[in-house]
């Protein structure tokens, strides 16, 4: 099952608007020594939306050429269905073992248009789907009843959950959508803030923005998720508060991992592309002060 475990979400450094193939490969190095799970070429971390095809190409063919026995994901959202498709192809052909899929759109679509997108989706490719689930970026709320629908798709076989609060209203959630989807279709935990939670209300695998630079980090919050009560689960995952809350104060973790592999010497500074910037002075320092106090690895 390739939906399990740490799905690391790097990101894709830029340099002068390219792919920056040197920087990519030393933050790819890290996931790949630490043995995550999976590897998400081109998630939202990743920046899939802003680049072109030949972008894409590079992005995927150099993930899936460093992974070796690795599980490749690549992200294929786009506003056309057709591009959506291309995306797919281009992905399969370069290797990809799995796609993420988003369900964008600048307007809001309805509930048979994101159903129709899966099932076109799933009735063209040949490599498992993971429903992306993400409301703050695609403005589109799924029901567990469409969740349940599109989960029934022969090639669906997990659910991204966005970041949410896993209280007992958020347990019960996982829990009744487990009871409706398929067994082989597994729920993730996104929101690093909410993972520790997440993989204690039964969450199979955590898409992680950590793990696409901390991997060993992620890891050992997971294993730690698995085994410990709920309050010390959730005594480690408040550790790391101040850097969970940069990701929020940033609109997610992309800006701040960038600026952080800047910090290290894994990218040039800038590396993400125009008009996105990294984070400003002041946070970079606290991002620098966190490396060191955290020890994060």
């Amino acid at each position: 099952m390739i939906f399990n475990g740490i799905s690391a979400f790097p990101i894709t450094p830029m340099s002068d608007e390219r792919v920056d193939v040197t920087a990519y490969s030393q933050v790819l190095g890290r996931l790949i020594d630490a043995q995550v799970d999976s590897i998400c070429a081109l998630g939202s971390t990743g920046l899939y939306p802003y680049l072109n095809a030949q972008e894409k190409h590079h992005a995927i063919s150099t993930a899936v050429e460093m992974a070796g026995d690795i599980p490749v994901l690549v992200g294929i959202g786009s506003l056309r269905l057709r591009d959506v498709l291309a995306n797919a192809e281009q992905a399969e052909q370069l290797g990809a073992k799995g796609l993420l899929l988003a369900p964008i759109s600048y307007q809001r679509l309805f509930d048979e248009e994101v159903y129709e997108l899966y099932r076109r989706v799933s009735e063209s490719v040949s490599v498992p789907v993971c429903v992306y689930d993400n409301p703050a970026a695609t403005h589109f709320t799924f029901s567990d009843q469409l969740h349940a629908e599109i989960a029934k798709l022969k090639m669906v076989q997990s659910i991204k959950f966005p970041g949410m609060q896993f209280d007992e209203q958020g347990q019960r959630r996982v829990q009744q959508l487990k009871k409706l989807v398929p067994d082989n279709v597994t729920i993730g935990v996104s929101g690093d803030a909410f993972a520790a939670n997440g993989i204690q209300s039964g969450c199979d695998v955590w898409y992680s923005v950590l793990a696409g630079l901390f991997p060993r980090t992620a890891q050992h919050l997971f294993e730690q998720a698995k085994l410990c009560p709920p309050e010390q689960a959730k005594q480690l995952s408040q550790k790391y508060d101040q850097l969970w809350q940069l990701f929020s104060d940033n609109l997610g973790g992309m800006r701040v991992m960038a600026s952080a592999a800047e910090l290290l010497g894994y990218a040039e500074s800038p590396c993400l592309p125009a008009p996105l910037t990294g984070l400003n002075s002041e946070s970079k320092l606290v991002v620098q002060k966190l490396i060191s106090e955290l020890e994060l690895a």
